[in-house]
């Protein structure tokens, strides 16, 4: 999302949560399952030199180590969480628009995930298929490095569409210790120390009553960060020379459209580059599926992804992992969001055919070319000069034409990286430390798994 050097509401939001940059709902009871199970697959392990641990479950042997009421796990090409025999029928109430329905459901709730880097940070992301009368809400625990443990919060209701509930982001979550901001599980003093040192994970699956429809959740990804406070980060080598045929699409042209999707234009940075990718991994969208875009729209596609990425808490399409659910709902494509370390490993990935959506924030002027200041955008990085800058497509753009961007690398480098910055007033705000989401192929080639593996995210 980009607003001309204006706070963006995750800005003030991370700004407030990360006390190493500036300086409510109800505690749930205690988890009875809290210590019936463990990730094994993290026993052991050695702590490595990372400031990003990213914990992933997504097969059939995931699925089957975590704890289930009323879902069962499924093999096949994708495994998968579905729906069994419902432990239960509940009520909800949709706070967008008051509508209470009942639900059946069931749960599952992950081994408890010990993180290999003690965590300021914690952002969960999922994949999922939610047909008409299905949703899933999804949850996260923390256990602190005091050994106390945190509620479990909602990291989101989602459903693909939005008859049935509006996809929504839950605010005034803390127990005083962490904050959900929107999408970002944030201790509130990390200068004092305290870390998140584990994380579970519990996912609630609805469908109306009388029907034997079932979401299918394919993927459940959460990555824990502790990137240092820093205002530079050191440079990298260039490595790499190559541009990736990605479609180029400007936000810009869909100013005033669905002002109920935030008024296209400068708000939908991130589900116009989320498009771009869909479509560079061959994803489309059918005339039946484009039918309600006004025919004098260009790109109807985007309008789509505006659509369908729309927080109706955050009133915005720039939270993160509702955007990495969209990418994941075209037949074949996973997502997950991340932190990266380096442009090397944005190399790593365009080596390999993986373009990425990068979130940076930066003043006018700081970034050459771009012409504009910005609290918070994202934009899709499709490659590298001979000279090591970085290709990218820039949905702030006057056109599709002008979308492709060349910025130079130790610029691009540091606004994208970097935790601390210097606002247009000369305050001291946040910046995303790296975020990124990934989008790739469900079943992806070796080079592509070794790829994504060097970047920390198993597929």
């Amino acid at each position: 999302m980009r607003r001309a050097d204006q706070p963006s509401r995750r800005t003030v939001l991370a700004a407030m949560a990360a006390a190493a940059v500036t300086g409510s709902a109800g505690v749930a009871a205690a988890d009875p399952e809290a210590a019936m199970t463990t990730d094994s697959a993290a026993a052991g392990r050695a702590a490595p030199a990372r400031t990003v641990d990213d914990r992933a479950w997504f097969t059939y042997g995931d699925w089957c180590s975590g704890t289930a009421r009323g879902t069962r796990a499924v093999a096949g090409d994708r495994p998968g969480l579905v729906l069994a025999t419902p432990a239960g029928t509940t009520d909800y109430t949709d706070p967008h628009t008051g509508t209470t329905a009942s639900w059946q459901y069931g749960t599952w709730t992950s081994p408890a995930h010990r993180l290999a880097v003690p965590a300021t940070e914690a952002i969960v992301s999922w994949n999922a298929h939610t047909p008409p009368g299905t949703w899933i809400r999804i949850e996260a625990r923390v256990t602190y490095s005091d050994g106390t443990s945190g509620p479990w919060y909602v990291m989101g209701r989602w459903a693909y569409g939005d008859q049935d509930i509006r996809r929504t982001s839950v605010d005034d979550q803390s127990d005083g210790r962490s904050t959900v901001w929107t999408d970002t599980l944030a201790i509130d003093d990390p200068a004092a120390g305290l870390r998140l040192a584990s994380c579970r994970l519990r996912l609630t699956l609805y469908r109306r009553p009388g029907t034997r429809a079932t979401p299918t959740v394919w993927r459940l990804h959460a990555m824990g960060s502790d990137v240092p406070a820093r205002f530079t980060v050191p440079a990298s080598a260039p490595g790499l020379a190559k541009e990736l045929a990605v479609p180029r699409y400007s936000q810009e042209i869909h100013k005033g459209q669905y002002p109920e999707y935030d008024n296209g234009g400068e708000a939908w940075c991130s589900p116009t580059s989320s498009q771009m990718i869909v479509e560079y991994w061959g994803g489309r969208l059918t005339p039946e599926q484009l039918a309600w875009v006004n025919p004098s729209y260009a790109d109807p596609q985007v309008c789509h992804a505006a659509r369908f990425t729309y927080d109706h808490q955050y009133g915005g399409c720039g939270n993160w992992p509702f955007n990495a659910a969209y990418a994941a709902t075209f037949e074949g494509l996973g997502g997950v969001v991340t932190r990266l370390g380096s442009l090397t490993d944005l190399e790593t990935l365009i080596a390999a055919g993986v373009p990425a959506i990068t979130s940076q924030s930066f003043t006018k002027g700081e970034l050459t070319g771009a012409g504009y200041g910005t609290a918070g955008h994202l934009m899709t990085v499709i490659g590298f000069t001979a000279d090591g800058d970085v290709i990218a497509n820039d949905p702030y753009s006057e056109s599709n034409e002008a979308v492709r961007r060349v910025y130079r690398r130790r610029e691009f480098e540091n606004i994208w990286l970097r935790t601390k910055r210097y606002n247009s007033s000369g305050t001291v705000v946040s910046g995303t430390g790296g975020v990124c989401y990934l989008y790739f192929p469900a079943d992806p080639t070796a080079a592509q798994r070794r790829a994504l593996a060097a970047v920390g995210v198993r597929v």
